[in-house]
């Protein structure tokens, strides 16, 4: 294989960030794109990418008489955006500035018939310029690029697993752009005070109507400037009292006041003699926690977990 295909690999922030940096100012192109050409649905799920067979994937977006979808392709380090006419086009994923990758991503939807116009100045992060005049030379490591994939494959796995033993409202496995990181969502049904909004970068409207209704929310991140490492997380809106104090599985796990969720570091089940059974316990006892603690209905909204070809019994 061109590329280690290791189940888990190993993620070293300091040597990943200058490609992660990248592609996260990169994939805001993208999926900008998919935010202006999709009517929005709740919580955002409509602007989401998701793992694919080859990197990151947005779905389908209707364009007029034809739709289209984009990949970020991390087997052969390319870009490509294809329409349900058969038409497509690609664009290299070398290191380039934002404003020239900007360039080559708009040339390429024009060539496809794609006229969409987008907001250019990225979302939830610091510091930041409009695309079209981000200048500056940025990094991309075909490597570094393929192990932060091949733990998004792990991570969406598990999470999957996890997101079929709940039979209430949950949102997909999916992956957000602004935030950079892999998510899933359980809801208790019930609506959730207004929330304060106040996140950098993010207009409060949408952070109040991702947050309209009660959650535990739980995922991956590869890392960040302040959280440097790899990690899962699980946090919950509104916080019910004493989740902070609340006993989670395994012991790597802690709550971490600053950010407000409970972590599991990613080398600590990366190094786990099951890392699924680790992940798996993380995800499920901070669910507990918070659905315990904030007297969810666990009754009707948990189920066992999904089977292959098995259908849930009813009745």
């Amino acid at each position: 294989m061109p590329f280690s295909s290791e189940a888990w690999p190993a993620l070293p922030y300091a040597e990943l960030r200058p490609t992660l940096e990248t592609l996260q100012l990169f994939t805001q192109a993208a999926g900008k794109t998919r935010l202006a050409g999709t009517p929005w649905l709740n919580h955002s799920w409509h602007v989401t990418f998701y793992v694919s067979a080859r990197g990151l994937i947005t779905g389908l977006i209707p364009h007029g008489a034809f739709s289209f979808d984009i990949e970020f392709d991390f087997v052969d380090d390319r870009v490509e955006l294809r329409t349900t006419n058969g038409t497509r086009a690609t664009i290299a994923l070398t290191p380039k500035s934002v404003a020239t990758f900007y360039a080559e991503f708009c040339d390429a939807l024009a060539s496809l018939g794609i006229e969409i116009k987008i907001d250019r100045l990225p979302n939830e992060l610091p510091d930041v310029r409009p695309f079209d005049e981000d200048r500056a030379l940025r990094a991309y490591d075909p490597d570094a690029a393929r192990k932060f994939w091949r733990a998004l494959v792990a991570a969406e796995r598990v999470l999957q697993r996890f997101r079929t033993r709940f039979i209430g409202k949950s949102s997909p496995v999916h992956f957000f752009w602004g935030s950079f990181d892999l998510a899933v969502t359980r809801f208790s049904g019930r609506p959730a005070p207004l929330h304060p909004g106040g996140i950098p970068h993010l207009n409060d409207a949408v952070t109040r109507e991702a947050y309209s209704h009660e959650v535990s929310s739980a995922g991956f991140w590869p890392g960040s400037p302040g959280a440097e490492a790899a990690a899962f997380y699980s946090y919950a809106y509104p916080v019910p009292p004493g989740f902070a104090d609340a006993r989670v599985k395994p012991d790597a796990a802690r709550f971490d006041k600053n950010l407000g969720e409970f972590l599991l570091p990613y080398d600590a089940v990366r190094t786990a003699r099951d890392p699924d059974a680790m992940l798996l316990d993380f995800l499920e006892s901070t669910y507990e926690a918070a659905a315990d603690l904030g007297k969810w209905d666990r009754a009707a909204l948990e189920c066992e977990e999904g089977r292959p070809s098995v259908p849930r019994r009813v009745g």
